[in-house]
Parts: structure tokens; C-alpha cells; sequence
């Protein structure tokens, strides 16, 4: 009799240890994916963001991502730094002067690079050379638009200062196609749309050593939950080397058609020119503020406090 109890307790100590184990093991299976919020200004620069969306490469890494779009880069910007959303994608120079002031957000990752932005004019203009710049009227976003800087430093140390006309995309096309303005500084997909038309590309070399678009998250969200953003970044690399495998393979351009609305045959002409990556180009973000500063925009280049110190060794300081 003392045998069968002693037996019937060592079962019931195996179950209870049987049971425990299980059940740690389902609730890990059962925790939930970790939430992140992106509010993204849509553009074919973004297209890593929404191939991991789109292919489900989010979910593999246990994430719940929501897009909500936002009107322009700064919008986005704002939504992030209001605590509204976690990450945005932007041009480098709306990072850095966001954190030069104070804002409370780290870049994590590069989205791409080099700036593919250039300068566009009509087929018979006379701007072959950077003096022939001098005193034209060009279209372009932003006097601090990474791309606007390069030309207009370029233009500047060659006697070719040009009057900024601030127009982006296709308001930037309409004028010049009407004669309003004498050349375009544009980005994928408009120099595509541009060159469609008839538009021919001058001086390509200007923004060839600058870096393109940011991922930016908030310092909230990055102490509260690193590994999810890590995550996030692995997921956006396994979307980039979808992209480059094929840029104007038809799953690649109709994800880019269904979230940006850009013409197909522009996507298809362009998409190669889009060169993903996840490494940080420290250098040329460093160069990028100190022009900044030098425009007066902000009063200090952050310098290593642009970027997240959790992704240290990860997407930078290597």
C-alpha cells in the first residue's frame, strides 16, 4: 500500500512539473505580436516599408505594424514626436534638425542611399555646366532638402547660385513643362514621370554621395520595447533584398502602385535606381548637419546623438 501511494505522489509531482512546463509554453506561444504605429508620408522611397507589410515579413517577426498616412514628411515627423505613432521614414535632414532641437526621436536604420534626387530640364536648355546655373530659376521641396543642399553647394562653389523656387514633385513638373521654371530638382518617381515626358537629366553627380531617407523612431517607444524595433529593422532587410532581387518585377511594382498611386511605366523605369540598405551612412548624415548649421537652421550638429544607442553596432558604429 505505501508503494502505491508513494507512486501515485511521484505521478502527481511529474503531472504538476507536466502541466507548469506546458503552460509556460503556451503562454509564450500566446504572447502577442508587439504593436508598432508608423506614419508614413507614401512615396516609392518608402517601398521597403510596404513590401514587409505586404509580404508579411512583419508578422514573421511578431509584430502588428499599422501605416497611417500622413500628408507630408513633417506630418509624419510631428505624429511621432506627439506620441500619436513609433516610427517614421524621412528625408535625413528632418531627423537631424528634429533632434538638433530637442525632439524625442532616434534614428534607427538608413532606408536607402545614395539620394537619387537630380536636377531636370527640358531637352534643348542651355545648363550643361554648373556656371550655366547661374541666376535660373530651379524647382525644388525645401531649401533644406538634402538633395537642395548638394545642388545648391555645388552651384555655389562653381558660380552658378540659382534662384530656389520651392516646388516638389508634380507641381514642380507643371512648371516647368509650362516654361515657369527652368529646371527641377526631383526624386523617384517624378525624374522617372519627367524623363517619360521628354525631360532630360544635367549634372547627376550633385547628391551621388548623399545619403537618402531615415528610419526615425521615438525614444519612448525604443526604452520601452528595443527588441521589437530590432525586429522591425530585420524585417525591413529581408524587404530590401526582395526589392533588389527584382525592382521592377511585377510584385515588387504593384505593391508600389497600390500604396503610392505612382504611373507603372514610371516605377518600372526608376525602381533600379533605389538602392535599400539598412547601414547608417554616418558620414554623410555628419556632413548633412554640419550644412545645416551652416545654413543656420539649427545651432549644433548632434552628431552621434542622432542615432539610437540600442542599434549601436547593429545599423551603426560598427
Amino acid at each position: 500500500m505505501k508503494t502505491v501511494v508513494k507512486c501515485l505522489a511521484a505521478f502527481g509531482v511529474v503531472a504538476a512539473i507536466s502541466l507548469a512546463v506546458s503552460g509556460a509554453a503556451t503562454a509564450q506561444r500566446e504572447e502577442p505580436p508587439a504593436k508598432i504605429v508608423v506614419s508614413d508620408a507614401k512615396t516609392t522611397h518608402h517601398l521597403n516599408l510596404y513590401v514587409a507589410q505586404e509580404l508579411g515579413l512583419f508578422k514573421k517577426y511578431k509584430l502588428d505594424v499599422s501605416i497611417v498616412e500622413a500628408n507630408e514628411l513633417s506630418a509624419a515627423r510631428d505624429a511621432v514626436v506627439s506620441g500619436q505613432a513609433d516610427v517614421f521614414w524621412s528625408c535625413p535632414t528632418v531627423a537631424i534638425a528634429a533632434v538638433a532641437n530637442g525632439a524625442p526621436i532616434k534614428v534607427i536604420s538608413q532606408v536607402k542611399t545614395p539620394c537619387t534626387s537630380v536636377l531636370v530640364v527640358s531637352k534643348d536648355s542651355p545648363i550643361k555646366t554648373w556656371k550655366d546655373l547661374k541666376g535660373k530659376h530651379i524647382a525644388g521641396i525645401s531649401p533644406t532638402c538634402e538633395a537642395v543642399i548638394a545642388y545648391e553647394k555645388k552651384a555655389r562653389e562653381n558660380g552658378g547660385e540659382y534662384i530656389l523656387e520651392k516646388l516638389s514633385g508634380g507641381p514642380a513638373i507643371a512648371a516647368l513643362e509650362a516654361g515657369k521654371v527652368d529646371g527641377a530638382i526631383l526624386e523617384e518617381p517624378h525624374v522617372s514621370i519627367a524623363e517619360l515626358k521628354g525631360f532630360k537629366v544635367v549634372l547627376r553627380e550633385a547628391a551621388s554621395e548623399v545619403p537618402c531617407r531615415t528610419i526615425n523612431a521615438r525614444t519612448g517607444y525604443l526604452k520601452e520595447n528595443p527588441s521589437a524595433l530590432k525586429r522591425f529593422v530585420e524585417a525591413i532587410k529581408e524587404a530590401n533584398a526582395v526589392i533588389l532581387k527584382d525592382p521592377a518585377g511585377k510584385q515588387v511594382v504593384e505593391i508600389a502602385r497600390k500604396y503610392t498611386g505612382a504611373p507603372e511605366d514610371a516605377i518600372k523605369h526608376g525602381n533600379n535606381r533605389l538602392k535599400f540598405t539598412t547601414v547608417i551612412q554616418e558620414k554623410g548624415l555628419r556632413a548633412l548637419g554640419d550644412e545645416l548649421v551652416a545654413q543656420k537652421n539649427i545651432k549644433e550638429n548632434p552628431g552621434e546623438k542622432l542615432y539610437a544607442a540600442e542599434f549601436k553596432g547593429i545599423t551603426w558604429g560598427k
